[in-house]
């Protein structure tokens, strides 16, 4: 069937397609699905001719299920023809690029894959940017690798604005990570009657009657179905003719009407077959010159005449991926083995797909070939291929002789498929291990290895079973393995706020060692599930703690020192920490860093906003990419919280919503109440104050309980703040009392978390008692590491001197807020405050400060960047944007600056408080 016919009946599905690549197109992404034989492949190819004829550049990928094992090799395929452009990329994102494609020295770890995506996204607006848009086509989607994948969901995310579209071609109803929600699809059905009967009759030999018949009822309305029984019933070499309906599934059937085909060919032409099936594309530019006739040998002729092959720009190819599958399956078990023998003989300068045909040629276990694919797993993870990692020690476990040194690789593989986010895997490749050993070392390690997945998915009830009662099950012989199993219980126990957990943590804590090296993960349980109980032994651990991650140069312990520090309310060593650990670490994994957004959530306290949202950036594109939901919703809501902040209200609604909808509410409910505090400062700042105090409200129990034992209590100012306005007051102050007493908090409350309940008391108290608890407050000089909570108070205090006719002293309160509102960019805020200085006879004015607010913050944080001296690709690469983008934010908000040019800039920051 050629493209022609393939099309037939598929008219609103082209012009969909059309739309697609054509100028003003409103998706930069269109996913096309459909079952096999539905004609995907020919539609995406009409639609890359007409972008072609437009005068757009096309980048073609297509996925093979020999290839899924090799890292980035869908990448290879689609930046093989601009391979030269790679040089025009800024020195970071060039050499990341260049690594994974096998250019450059793997380095270890290899560069991550927002790095990897942030230089792909960069190539591609680089090319669409000089008058040609750029058309990337992916089919066969299902069968890419999941490195490649990873890196093209991340820039799919990326495409607005760009001039470049995005087209993947899928089979129906499979997982396709990173594309699987909120992409615009087009789903290929079955063809309709009249259309059938239209591709029947373009057939030189037009099927009638009985025939017909039989033949529409069979392929149900499947183009490729259609056409090959037709020509089977009518072929020379059909013999019996259709074949029998019976109870197989379409694709079985036509599989063996292919394979059925085989039965005239030659033998020679049979073998060449079997080679090329054995195949996979990139060994073609070897291959084929050595081992295969070329294109136009008399030995394709047959093949060509079973409608098994054809001719296309000097090469032979496959009609359709079902015949291939049809030949290597018809083949004997030795012969395949003999085939792919002889392609590892010719591949001797590509190891890593030499050691699978090696693998594949293996009638049993080989210890040479399993150590050729240790190795292979070994290059993969160096260049952050996690998946193709664990798939080459997976086959190199079933080749391993020895039953422990296959259980050590499955524990290697699980190590490795950690980092593809998908538990399920990581469970049956543990569960493996475990049923080939019994060395105590190696059950605990991939107990461990189990745990860190787990930890990141949303099903908190049975994960902390699972890790609690293996910790329970090696406390006594392997502490430090019950402590990190322990510690992801911890996390866990975070995630869901559930009370039953806190104590099973804490009963498991005292089986083990609190000493020597076990007093780090032993203290950071104990932070995690309880920062208030043990607070100043917990603080006082956090010196030593960063010294020896200091020293270590470990930037993942300075991560989990800076977790621990912000749990209790350290938040400017918590702040130091992460800075550290990012300053240590070129490129951050494949998966999301920190505990619920704990590096983002510093940040934000800090007021360093822009730095929380590229925290937030770094942990939504790692999370889609994994297909980790709860990591998305924990950034999603500190995104919102920030966005709220700054006015972006409509915005920050829709990332708490978001965050809301992929998580279940009674299980997170860490995430829960972050969305909910999010909602109430997008509504404080609307000046909607029923609405927030309802959302806030909700972030306590009915009694007054708070939902989450560390999330919720910093709410309670806000809580009093909405109150006040909407005649809620006295059950706002049930709460707020109901927190001061609570066991947890007595005596244990952090200088910052004391300072809120204060400036809670005090918007709550009457008039005649509200000073001492906003001085209160106020009291503590460490208040000022918190400064848009600091500030707050500030505008409490001073407005109500003001309303005590204390007007003087009401000035200098008032003054540092406005500048501190100003400063961070809490533009609701600052609005706020300028009108009560007003009201207090200050002059508040000031342009700066007003056409900063009519800039997103995006913008904002962009232009902040660029009067620091920052180039668009190096902001680009910070922000994980392309240049481009970067360019046309600044063009948008020159003119809301009254600037014209970029050296301007810092003027106008340097006039904003």
């Amino acid at each position: 069937m050629d493209e022609e016919t393939a099309v037939v009946g598929r008219d609103a599905e082209l012009a969909r397609l059309f739309r697609a690549v054509g100028p003003g197109s409103a998706d930069p992404v269109l996913r096309v699905v459909g079952d096999l034989g539905t004609g995907k492949s020919a539609l995406l190819e009409r639609a890359a001719r007409r972008a072609e004829a437009g005068g757009g550049r096309v980048l073609r990928a297509a996925g093979s299920e020999s290839e899924a094992s090799l890292a980035h090799s869908a990448l290879h395929q689609l930046l093989r023809p601009v391979r030269g452009e790679v040089a025009a990329l800024p020195e970071r994102q060039r050499a990341a690029l260049r690594d994974v494609l096998g250019e450059g020295p793997a380095t270890s770890p290899g560069p991550g894959l927002l790095l990897v995506g942030v230089a792909v996204l960069s190539l591609l607006s680089g090319l669409g940017e000089r008058g040609r848009p750029v058309l990337v086509v992916l089919d066969d989607a299902q069968w890419c690798d999941r490195a490649s994948l990873a890196v093209l969901s991340f820039v799919a995310g990326r495409l607005a604005g760009e001039p470049v579209r995005l087209l993947i071609g899928a089979r129906d109803g499979g997982h396709l990570p990173g594309f699987d929600r909120q992409v615009p699809t087009l789903t290929l059905g079955p063809l309709d009657e009249a259309a059938a009967h239209r591709l029947l009759d373009l057939r030189p030999d037009r099927p009638a009657g009985h025939t017909r018949a039989r033949i529409l009822d069979q392929a149900g309305g499947n183009p490729l179905a259609l056409w090959e029984l037709a020509r089977t019933d009518t072929a020379p070499e059909a013999g019996a003719g259709l074949p029998p309906a019976g109870p197989l599934p379409l694709t079985a059937r036509l599989e063996q009407l292919f394979a059925a085909r085989l039965t005239g060919v030659p033998a020679a032409t049979g073998r060449a077959l079997l080679l090329l099936a054995a195949m996979d594309s990139a060994d073609s530019a070897t291959v084929l010159p050595a081992g295969l006739p070329p294109a136009g040998d008399a030995v394709w002729a047959p093949a060509e005449r079973a409608g098994l092959v054809r001719s296309a720009g000097g090469e032979v190819r496959f009609r359709h991926p079902l015949v291939r599958s049809a030949v290597y399956q018809a083949a004997s078990p030795g012969d395949r083995r003999a085939a792919h023998r002889a392609l590892a003989g010719l591949l001797r300068d590509e190891p890593d797909r030499r050691a699978w045909h090696l693998a594949a040629a293996s009638p049993g276990r080989d210890a040479a070939v399993s150590a050729e694919l240790e190795r292979t797993a070994d290059r993969a993870r160096r260049r952050g291929g996690h998946a193709a990692a664990a798939q080459a020690l997976r086959r190199a476990a079933a080749l391993a002789p020895r039953r422990e040194e296959s259980a050590r690789l499955l524990v290697e593989a699980s190590a490795a498929a950690v980092f593809t986010g998908e538990p399920a895997w990581v469970e049956e490749l543990v569960a493996a291990a475990r049923a080939r050993t019994d060395d105590p070392a190696l059950l605990a390690s991939a107990a461990v290895q189990a745990g860190r997945l787990a930890v990141l998915t949303a099903r908190h009830t049975p994960v902390f079973a699972q890790l609690a009662d293996e910790a329970g099950r090696w406390a006594a012989t392997r502490p430090g393995a019950a402590l990190e199993l322990v510690a992801d219980a911890a996390v866990v126990r975070f995630y869901s706020g559930e009370d039953a957990q806190r104590r099973r943590v804490q009963e498991l804590l005292r089986r083990l060692p609190d000493d020597g090296p076990y007093a780090g993960t032993h203290g950071w349980a104990r932070a995690v599930a309880d920062p208030y109980a043990d607070r100043d032994r917990l603080v006082g651990l956090l010196p030593r703690l960063t010294a020896e991650a200091e020293a270590g140069a470990r930037p993942e312990r300075l991560t989990a020192v800076g977790i621990m520090a912000w749990l209790l309310d350290e938040t400017p060593r918590a702040v130091r920490a992460f800075d550290e650990a990012l300053g240590r670490r070129e490129a951050w994994g494949e998966l999301p860093e920190g505990l619920g957004g704990a590096v983002a959530w510093a940040y934000v306290e800090r007021g360093r906003w822009d730095q929380a949202r590229a925290a937030c950036a770094r942990v939504l594109a790692a999370g889609r990419a994994a297909g980790l939901d709860h990591a998305v919703a924990c950034a999603a809501a500190v995104d919102a919280t920030v966005l709220a902040l700054q006015g972006d209200t409509a915005a920050a609604r829709v990332r708490a919503e978001e965050a809301l909808g992929l998580v279940d509410p009674l299980e997170s409910r860490s995430v829960a109440v972050y969305a909910r505090r999010a909602l109430g400062a997008a509504d404080a700042a609307d000046g909607a104050h029923e609405s927030a105090y309802g959302h806030l409200r909700r972030v306590f129990t009915a009694d007054g309980a708070p939902v989450h034992y560390h999330a919720s209590y910093p709410a309670l100012a806000e809580l009093a703040a909405a109150a006040v306005r909407c005649g809620r007051r006295a059950e706002a102050a049930a709460v707020v009392e109901r927190a001061r007493a609570a066991a947890a908090l007595a005596g244990h409350a952090s200088p910052r978390l004391a300072a809120l309940i204060s400036r809670a008391r005090g918007l709550l108290a009457d008039p005649e008692e509200a000073e001492p608890h906003f001085r209160a407050a106020l009291a503590d000089p460490v208040r000022e590491y918190w400064p848009f909570e600091h500030a707050q108070t500030l505008l409490d205090l001073a407005e109500w001197l003001r309303r005590r006719r204390r007007i003087a002293e009401a000035r200098g309160p008032l003054t540092e807020a406005l500048e501190t509102f100003r400063r961070l960019g809490a533009h609701p805020w600052a609005e706020r405050a300028r009108a009560e200085a007003r009201a207090a006879g200050l002059d508040a004015g000031g342009t700066a400060p007003d056409a900063l607010a009519e800039l997103s913050p995006q913008q904002r944080q962009i232009v902040r960047l660029a009067a620091g001296g920052l180039t668009n690709r190096e902001i680009g690469e910070r922000l994980f944007l392309s240049p481009r983008t970067v360019g046309s934010h600044l063009y948008r908000s020159f003119p809301k600056l009254g600037v014209t040019a970029r050296s301007q800039l810092r003027d106008v920051l340097a006039t904003t408080p």
